[in-house]
């Protein structure tokens, strides 16, 4: 018989903060954490190759000296930077949940699930260009390239011996991770595990490439959902929580904020960029996520929304798919990309954080950004599904049920069902 699983613990690292309090918060207020690529250090290796116009969601201010005793000056040196966010959030997370003392687990049975979609695109583009003028390469290029880096320093700092596993399917990762997690302690692999990705993509070389794929927007603006929406804005950051069972979290007598309620995914087997245009890989993941959930019991989905044209009407139209008909009760839709762009494989963590937060308070945080609505997705939401679009101030509302949706090049279609944690045992 499978286990009930549960959130115990969330960290965050994202370009609206270098906390959850801190990201949360500024979510919440409509603040943006994406910038000019012109503000950044190296912004000259920008303007020699990317429009001016371009912008990136950033994380600002992040320095391993400012975490105590966390990472060793050899950390420092082995550890890329996708590595050293895991970490950082990792310690927020397991803090949280008030696991960073706690003698009384048993750490064979403490998984570790830590994705990455592109790991680490700086240490890739400076060994290559030092080996071209006939540099030496490091030791330590290879174990920075690594995908699973983040995993396995996170478990060896923290000494977490159950299932290390990293999961690198392009922006879907980190709903992947924690849906892998889930199965893991639903499946009786684990009892606990931190589960979530990170990644540090923000780079002129990764900013080129998706320019080139025509998936960045050229206006330095992203507008999910929104008439005007041309592509994405470039992020970087890290989502971890920290999933148990439900009788290990009550035999601790750990806070409880969400529980883990169902996992769906998909392949769209069509193209490797582009998604469906029906949407029907993303219907069928979330789909498979309600399970026996009935579809007008979910009062929020936390979409993908990238705000590209194409994505953003595939998920629409999976989600009048699933949740058309005659629904009584209202569904509401936002996107958090407005706000710090889209943090590719370490977006679905972070969302998902941001959905848990939605659930454990009752409120929607608006998509940023979102002027006029695609007039095509409003006739859809009025005659089919009752579907609202939140947009300029938080929404207060009671919720149940929050889907957060994640979707990756490859055709990879990922949803997770959280439930509000009501205490029925």
């Amino acid at each position: 018989m499978s286990r009930r699983v549960v959130v115990t613990g969330l960290g965050a690292l994202t370009p609206l903060g270098n906390s959850l309090k801190e990201s949360w918060n500024s979510l919440l207020a409509g603040k943006s954490g994406i910038v000019s690529t012109s503000s950044l250090n190296n912004a000259q290796d920008y303007a020699s190759h990317c429009p001016p116009t371009v912008t990136v969601g950033k994380v600002q201010d992040f320095d391993p000296k400012n975490y105590g005793d966390l990472f060793s000056t050899q950390d420092q040196r082995r550890m890329s930077l996708f590595t050293l966010f895991a970490i950082a959030t990792a310690q927020e997370a397991l803090g949280d949940a008030g696991l960073l003392q706690n003698r009384f687990v048993d750490r064979d049975r403490f998984g570790c699930v830590i994705g990455s979609g592109i790991a680490s695109i700086h240490d890739t583009y400076d060994t290559i260009m030092d080996f071209s003028a006939g540099k030496r390469v490091s030791p330590t290029f290879v174990p920075k390239i690594l995908n699973n880096m983040a995993a396995g320093n996170v478990s060896i700092k923290f000494q977490l011996r159950g299932v290390s596993h990293c999961a690198s399917t392009a922006c879907a990762t980190g709903n992947n991770s924690i849906g892998d997690a889930y199965n893991f302690i639903r499946l009786g692999y684990n009892d606990i595990c931190l589960a979530g990705a990170s990644e540090a993509s923000v780079h002129p070389l990764a900013l080129q490439g998706f320019l080139r794929a025509k998936s960045i927007t050229p206006t330095g603006i992203s507008r999910p959902f929104d008439s005007e929406r041309d592509g994405f804005v470039l992020g970087e950051g890290c989502g971890i929580a920290v999933l148990e069972s439900l009788e290990h979290a009550q035999r601790r007598g750990a806070r409880i904020y969400a529980e883990v309620a169902g996992y769906g995914l998909s392949s769209d087997a069509h193209h490797i960029t582009s998604p469906l245009e029906s949407g029907d890989g993303a219907r069928r993941a979330m789909q498979m996520a309600l399970g026996d959930y009935a579809p007008d019991k979910v009062g929020y989905v936390n979409a993908h929304a990238t705000s590209t044209v194409l994505g953003d009407r595939a998920e629409v139209n999976a989600i009048k798919n699933v949740f058309g008909g005659n629904r009584n009760s209202k569904l509401f839709v936002s996107s958090n990309k407005g706000n710090m762009g889209h943090l590719l494989g370490a977006a679905g963590a972070v969302e998902s954080i941001f959905t848990i937060k939605s659930l454990h308070h009752d409120v929607i945080p608006p998509t940023h950004n979102l002027d006029d609505i695609d007039p095509t997705f409003e006739v859809q939401s009025r005659e089919s599904t009752n579907m609202h679009f939140v947009k300029g101030q938080p929404l207060e509302t009671s919720l149940k049920l929050a889907i957060n949706n994640s979707f990756g090049f490859g055709g990879v279609n990922s949803c997770i069902l959280y439930k509000k944690w009501e205490n029925d045992v």
